[in-house]
């Protein structure tokens, strides 16, 4: 099964959307249709209101005119999987010839029961990256040297299985312990696993620091600021560990939600203000010192008391630039707010699962249809969306020229990259575009397909492919 079906549904769920053509459009990466499979609208037939809603318009307003991009900044840190605590890295020196420096295998791959998902960090010359079975490997960012291997992984025997299930809510997880993802702070590295773990690695040596067990499995990524690490499980539980002793500090659970897209999100904090989505939708403010909620808003497009709506999972990192939030949802919402109240700048129909990149007077953002879209900042215009998949849609399997699928890449990313915006894609390429026009630069091969947006540090990019490779592009 391709990667980007792997999405954890509850079961009636996905029985009942198999059914039902209409809601099968709408569901995410083409899941059950593809789009161009849509008949026209004549007497008789339905067709999904959510495909019509979706378009979004340039802006005649906008039409020609230049928008501001700051000059690229060197990257001499990207400790957290969106690069800072706020997620928020606007335009970096990396990869100026646009090549492949080194290849390394840094470990298990993915699998039907397991995925590669946490994005790479680095500090102080290293890069630290986690594969599928929860193995953490840290690499010499010059010359791609094996430093160091640790695991996090438990035999899940060992604890009694205290929990079974399927990865749904609190009931365990695909092939034991899948998920999870790394930061780097204070000469600690910070893992967080399906395997129900918390566990704090030296730097230097990988070394276990302290391990604290949890009730449930951690598939998102952690964030780290300040004196606390915080991550959020699957029962939609956001929880503040202390970074030095690793005891829980505080707790915040949502709305639970079982059904979510397979990707390693995580909160973003700025101040003493930590932002955490969840799969039900929900984007919470909460304090950091304390997890008083602050505010909370739904970005959702659908009625939460019909079974076939559709997921409405975060699965893109939020990101908190100059005083807003910009956060997306895969239900279809795309949305500005102001960090004190949750007051909503503005909106727009977008549906995706990769976080938006603010970056000067606009925003970036790909929509789970592989559309890039150039949004003002300050007040939601349009300035041009591409269609990334332009030559790249392709029919496979069937059998005598019968039963084929369209397939269409998924896109991970963008970053900023001197001068370039780069996405990697499941057809295994890294892409440039003209971060002003949208129109393709150059592409180049990375050997496997790639779910995990790129990494940048020292002048190089570095992408974590499905298999368990870790690239290095100069």
């Amino acid at each position: 099964m391709n990667r980007t079906l792997k999405v954890a549904l509850l079961c009636g769920l996905a029985m009942t959307v198999a059914s039902c053509g209409t809601v099968r459009n709408a569901l995410p990466f083409g899941l059950g249709g593809q789009k161009e499979d849509v008949a026209k609208a004549t007497e008789g037939q339905r067709i999904s209101i959510l495909e019509f809603e979706q378009q979004l318009a340039p802006s005649a307003a906008l039409s020609g005119r230049d928008f501001f991009l700051p000059g690229p900044q060197a990257a001499t840190a990207w400790t957290q999987p969106g690069g800072n605590a706020e997620n928020s890295i606007e335009h970096v020196i990396a990869a100026q010839n646009f090549s492949i420096g080194w290849k390394r295998d840094i470990g298990v791959g993915s699998s039907r029961t397991r995925q590669v998902m946490a994005p790479v960090v680095a500090d102080d010359g290293k890069i630290f990256v986690l594969d599928g079975e929860a193995g953490v490997t840290a690499v010499d960012a010059g010359t791609g040297a094996i430093l160091w291997k640790a695991s996090v992984k438990v035999d899940e025997r060992d604890r009694g299985r205290r929990f079974m299930g399927i990865g749904l809510g609190g009931g365990g997880s695909v092939g034991g312990g899948f998920g999870g993802g790394v930061a780097v702070s204070g000469g600690k590295v910070f893992v967080s696993s399906g395997y129900r773990s918390m566990t704090a690695l030296d730097a230097a040596t990988g070394s276990e620091v302290w391990r604290t067990s949890v009730e449930v499995p951690i598939h998102g990524a952690p964030t780290v600021s300040g004196q606390r690490v915080f991550v959020i499980d699957v029962d939609n539980q956001l929880v503040a560990f202390n970074v030095s002793t690793g005891k829980q500090d505080w707790s915040y659970r949502g709305i639970t939600e079982p059904a979510r897209i397979m990707r390693a999100s995580s909160p973003a904090v700025s101040g003493d203000t930590v932002i955490a989505p969840f799969s039900s939708g929900e984007l919470v403010a909460l304090r950091a010192s304390n997890g008083q909620p602050v505010w909370q808003e739904v970005l959702s497009r659908t009625s939460r008391t019909s079974a076939l709506s559709e997921i409405r999972d975060i699965a893109g990192r939020p990101v908190i630039s100059r005083g807003f939030v910009y956060a997306i949802s895969q239900s279809g919402v795309l949305q500005s707010m102001d960090i004190r109240s949750g007051q909503a700048k503005w909106s727009l129909p977008v549906a995706g699962v990769n976080a938006p990149l603010p970056v000067g007077d606009v925003v970036y953002v790909v929509s789970k249809a592989g559309e890039l879209t150039v949004v003002n900042r300050d007040t939601g215009q349009v300035y041009w969306t591409r269609d990334l998949n332009e030559g790249r849609v392709r029919k496979e399997g069937g059998i005598l020229g019968f039963g084929k699928r369209t397939v269409r890449p998924v896109w991970s990313g963008p970053i900023l990259a001197s001068n370039r915006l780069v996405l990697v894609n499941s057809d295994g390429e890294a892409v440039a575009f003209d971060p002003k026009t949208g129109a393709q630069q150059s592409s180049i091969k990375l050997g496997a397909a790639a779910f995990v947006a790129p990494s940048a540090y020292n002048g190089a990019l570095y992408v974590l492919t499905d298999k368990g490779e870790l690239v290095s592009i100069r």
